[in-house]
C-alpha cells in the first residue's frame, strides 16, 4: 500500500496510544506500516513534525465535533449551553484515543491551528457572552485545561497494586466525605456538573469591576 502522510499520521497515533512521548519514533511507526524509517521522511521531516501533525489531527476533529455540538442547539441556547456543547465534544473526541488526552494538552506547544481554532471560538463564545476581556483567556484556557484533566483521569491506568476489600473500608472510615464526594455522581454526571459549576464562576464577572487577583484584599 502506498506510504502517505494520513497513514503515517494513523501508525503514528496507534504507537502513540501503545508507548506514549517517550515510545514514538519514526523507526517504530516505519515498523507499524513495515516500512523504511527513510521514507517516511519524504512526508514527515522530523518527529516534532510528526507530533505536531497528531495533535493538529485531533483537535481538528475535536473541533469539526464542538461545530456539529454547536449546530444542534436550539436556536435560543445561551452562552453556557454553548460552552458546554463545547466542552463536552471536546471530552469525546479525545477520549477517542488512547493517550489522547496528553497530546491534546500539547497540542497549542506544538503550533497546532486546530487547538487555536478551539481556542479562538472558546473567546468569541466568552466575548459574545460579556466576559470582560481581561478576563477571557483565563476562563478559556480553565475550561480547556479542566476537559483534558477530566480525560486523563479516565484515562488513566488501573492502579498496579489492587485495592482490597479492606482497604476500601479503611478508607471509608478515615476519608467519609472525600467518598462520598467521589461516588455520589458517574462520570457524566460529573462532568456536567464540574462544566455547570466553571460557567458559575465565569458568569461572576460579567459586569463586575475590573480587578486583579493581586488587589483582591486592597
Amino acid at each position: 500500500m502506498k506510504l502517505t502522510t494520513d497513514r503515517i499520521i494513523d501508525a503514528s497515533m496507534a504507537v502513540f496510544a501503545e508507548s506514549g512521548y517517550h515510545g514514538l519514533s519514526m523507526r517504530q511507526v516505519a515498523q507499524r506500516l513495515d516500512a523504511h524509517a527513510g521514507s517516511l521522511y519524504y512526508h514527515v521531516p522530523s518527529r516534532s513534525a510528526l507530533l505536531q501533525l497528531m495533535a493538529d489531527r485531533l483537535a481538528q476533529q475535536a473541533y469539526d465535533a464542538g461545530s456539529a455540538a454547536l449546530a444542534a442547539l436550539p436556536e435560543k441556547a445561551d452562552w453556557k449551553a454553548e460552552l458546554h456543547a463545547q466542552a463536552a465534544a471536546l471530552r469525546q473526541s479525545i477520549r477517542r484515543h488512547p493517550g489522547g488526552a496528553a497530546l491534546f494538552a500539547d497540542s497549542p506547544k506544538v503550533g497546532s491551528t486546530g487547538a487555536l481554532a478551539l481556542m479562538e471560538r472558546l473567546l468569541a463564545t466568552l466575548a459574545n457572552a460579556g466576559v470582560p476581556v481581561e478576563h477571557r483567556g483565563i476562563a478559556a484556557d480553565t475550561l480547556l485545561s479542566h476537559v483534558t484533566g477530566f480525560v486523563l483521569q479516565e484515562q488513566s491506568d488501573t492502579p498496579a497494586v489492587p485495592v482490597t476489600a479492606q482497604d476500601a473500608v479503611d478508607i471509608h472510615e478515615q476519608f467519609p466525605m472525600t467518598v462520598a464526594a467521589a461516588t455520589a455522581y458517574d462520570n457524566e454526571e460529573k462532568f456536567t456538573r464540574s462544566v455547570q459549576l466553571l460557567c458559575g464562576g465565569i458568569e461572576a464577572l460579567i459586569g463586575a469591576p475590573s480587578t486583579s487577583i493581586g488587589s483582591a484584599g486592597s
